[in-house]
């Protein structure tokens, strides 16, 4: 089940990317054939539904989070996976990682039997979709309709979709760490120069999806990154508070 409006925005992402949706289906199908079937939906819910959740993505603030993150005992994360290896290299391991499978590999299969994956299809990564066997507890997602073991929770980038995949399972608090949004690219998204102009688009669409997502979520949502309307601006000082 698609969050309420999902089809008019995919529509936008289309038009304004140039995706094509048949190679979408396309990557989702091929998705659905290499995933087992499992549980790992419910242990999604157990571990989100009404608890506070980090979903930290690898903007320019995350240098300043680490050393937060790290404190914070209590909470559930969930990383983008341009922020694995920094967050690993910190003893900082995930509850769930969201991934698209274009982040440093070892990084991920570093981690592959203890977190979760949310692995997203889409036309340009179909093949890097085999690498899904790697991981004991996954499931796959699509920005299309979705259908058998391909699920659409919303959301473009990584980042975002961790906030759209907290959203879905009920999350009581999601918190924000190292998702900017602005015109700087953070250095651990291994971004290159020839992709930077793409990927301050995606960031740009990035944040006014989850600017959309705050006029409908039911959780309390908060950033400790740069502001984001709906969500609330968090120091770090008041993280104690917060999350207890």
């Amino acid at each position: 089940m698609m969050i309420s409006g999902w089809k008019t925005k995919y529509s936008e992402i289309l038009k304004e990317f140039g995706y094509d949706e048949k190679k979408d289906k396309e990557s989702a199908t091929i998705l659905n054939t290499i995933l087992k079937k499992s549980k790992t939906e419910e242990k999604i819910r157990k571990l989100v539904q009404g608890k506070t959740v980090f979903v930290i993505g690898s903007g320019p603030s995350l240098s300043s989070a680490i050393p937060k993150l790290k404190k914070l005992k209590k909470g559930i994360k969930i990383a983008a996976d341009s922020s694995l290896k920094v967050l690993l290299e910190n003893g900082i391991i995930p509850d769930i990682v969201v991934t698209d499978l274009d982040g440093d590999e070892r990084s991920l299969k570093k981690i592959a039997k203890k977190a979760i994956f949310v692995i997203h299809a889409h036309g340009d990564n179909i093949e890097k979709l085999e690498l899904a066997k790697k991981f004991k507890n996954c499931i796959g997602t699509t920005q299309t309709k979705p259908f058998k073991k391909i699920q659409n929770f919303g959301g473009f980038t990584d980042g975002d979709r961790g906030v759209f995949l907290a959203n879905h399972f009920e999350a009581k608090k999601i918190i924000l760490f190292g998702m900017d949004f602005g015109s700087r690219i953070g250095k651990f998204s291994n971004t290159k120069k020839s992709e930077r102009k793409i990927k301050l688009k995606k960031l740009k669409k990035g944040k006014s999806l989850l600017e959309w997502l705050a006029t409908k979520s039911k959780s309390e949502l908060f950033t400790t990154s740069s502001k984001i309307e709906g969500f609330e601006k968090l120091p770090y000082k008041s993280l104690d508070i917060i999350i207890t």
